[in-house]
């Protein structure tokens, strides 16, 4: 059972999802731009907005470069919110109260279900009933990403569920930094998502991904690699030697994501002992 949803501070602020809405772009345009059969109806959720539309609109903009006729609704929990934003409405963009069932009970089909830095006021243990309820509106094929993002959107940690024929597989532990704060990989833990977070213990899953990247960028650095966006990019390739699922592909590499695909889908995190 998902628990109780919880009102969010909501202080979104303009482009600070823009690092996610390029990778999307560009690695997931199939899916955006897909208009057979469901797919014309099939719409972009950003679930909990936030204050402002700014990221919604943002995303909206984005992806109609695509996809021209791709509908996007922006749901809010907060009646308020989702009131304000009502003034941002055109013929292809909405904006409704409502939680991460929103969809279903509408019968809203979507491809790509967004829902940013939303769970992190939620118990760890809770985070995968969240996800299931987020993705109960997916078509086969469709994308829900969830995670984390400092407030200025230069760090941003999410994890890519696809929607397949046994439910929701975790695809993808995607990573971006824009360098602001130089770089060391564990810049990342404090915004892992919430399942993930303070899980970055001895004998957790995502404890030995991080010692492994940590020790391909300290050579990397030991090898002249100082410049952070180089030792980014030259411990990724390292790391990918020894880590099954790291994409060594350059526009990637060449913008701050890293990308952790593992065969076996990203690892769960141990059951908490409750």
């Amino acid at each position: 059972m998902t628990p109780p949803e919880r009102r969010t501070r909501g202080r979104t602020s303009r482009s600070r999802l823009r690092a996610l809405d390029a990778y999307l772009c560009q690695c997931e345009r199939p899916l955006l731009e897909r208009q057979d059969g469901p797919w014309r109806e099939a719409a972009f959720l950003d679930v909990g907005f936030g204050e402002h539309p700014w990221t919604t609109l943002e995303s909206a903009e984005a992806f109609r470069e695509l996809n021209p006729s791709l509908p996007v609704i922006g749901v809010e929990a907060d009646a308020g919110r989702a009131a304000a934003a009502a003034s941002h409405e055109d013929a292809l963009t909405r904006f409704r109260h409502g939680g991460f069932g929103w969809a279903v009970a509408a019968g809203q089909p979507a491809r790509l279900v967004r829902a940013m830095n939303i769970l992190r006021q939620y118990r760890p243990e809770d985070v995968e009933a969240a996800h299931a309820e987020l993705g109960q509106a997916l078509l086969p094929g469709g994308l829900l990403v969830e995670g984390s993002t400092d407030a200025r959107g230069g760090i941003t940690v999410a994890h890519l569920l696809r929607r397949g024929p046994e439910g929701l597989a975790r695809e993808v532990l995607l990573f971006h930094t824009d360098f602001h704060q130089g770089f060391a990989p564990l810049l990342f833990r404090d915004w892992l998502p919430r399942d993930l977070r303070r899980r970055v213990l001895p004998e957790e899953p995502i404890h030995a991904f991080f010692a492994a990247w940590t020790a391909a960028w300290t050579q990397a650095r030991e090898h002249g690699a100082w410049e952070p966006r180089i030792a980014f990019r030259e411990g990724a390739l390292r790391l990918a030697a020894s880590c099954p699922g790291v994409s060594t592909e350059e526009w990637l590499l060449e913008r701050g994501y890293l990308r952790w695909q593992p065969p076996g889908g990203v690892p769960r995190p141990t059951p908490l002992l409750i």
